[in-house]
């Protein structure tokens, strides 16, 4: 599936075409879930896994991925479908979105 969150072949971070990896948004048990949705970016290795600022070491930015691919996942499906797939609301300071 594509990506719900970018259209380019691009860092979606840094805008670099070069030295590119597929970062899952959700990992672990629920990578095949990122995968099936389109929860998934392009990064330049340096901010995947290469260096600690890389989103494997930061736990900011980590985080920010999780709340932009809640919030595309939102737009095109619903939050209580977000919600009972992937168990965890990312954006429980936010306003409700798309019910």
């Amino acid at each position: 599936m594509k990506s719900l969150l970018q259209t380019e072949r691009e860092c979606y971070l840094t805008g670099r075409r070069d030295n590119l990896h597929r970062h899952h948004i959700y990992g672990g048990g629920r990578r095949a879930l990122s995968e099936k949705y389109g929860l998934w970016v392009y990064l330049t290795g340096e901010m995947h896994n290469l260096s600690p600022a890389g989103v494997h070491f930061n736990r900011a930015l980590d985080r920010q991925l999780k709340q932009a691919g809640q919030r595309a996942f939102e737009n095109a499906y619903s939050r209580e479908a977000f919600l009972r797939l992937f168990g965890k609301n990312y954006l429980e300071n936010e306003g409700e979105l798309k019910a």
